[in-house]
């Protein structure tokens, strides 16, 4: 078992920035991948950003070249900076760790943290 508990979200006017921290704890020896997702309002879930075990990163065409995933492998925690956010950036936001490929287990997902960006 694995719990993560994110923090760092706030309101914020478009063209501001946030870093929103995610903490894992528990069986922290099976992660390898470490997210972020988002959902906004009425939408689905969708990727933010990917930080792989290798330390390869995958970010979708919306968060490329505004966000950053980072994180900090001895201490288990993962990062998300954001910058030049946009309205459209509103949502919750939750972290995910997978835990298949050390210990063919699930993933993980924190309870997740709001961002609003104001026009």
């Amino acid at each position: 078992q694995v719990q993560l508990v994110e923090s760092g979200g706030d309101l914020v006017q478009a063209g501001g920035s946030l870093r929103l921290s995610c903490v894992a704890s528990g069986d922290t020896f099976c992660i390898s991948t470490m997210a972020w997702y988002r959902q906004p309002p009425g939408k689905e879930r969708e990727l933010v950003a990917t930080s792989l075990s290798d330390g390869r990163t995958y970010y979708p065409d919306s968060a490329k070249g505004r966000f950053t995933i980072s994180r900090d492998s001895a201490k288990y925690e993962v990062y998300l900076e954001m910058n030049s956010l946009k309205p459209e950036d509103t949502a919750v936001y939750y972290c995910m760790i997978d835990t298949a490929q050390l210990c063919a287990g699930p993933k993980y997902w924190g309870q997740g943290t709001q961002v609003v960006v104001s026009s």
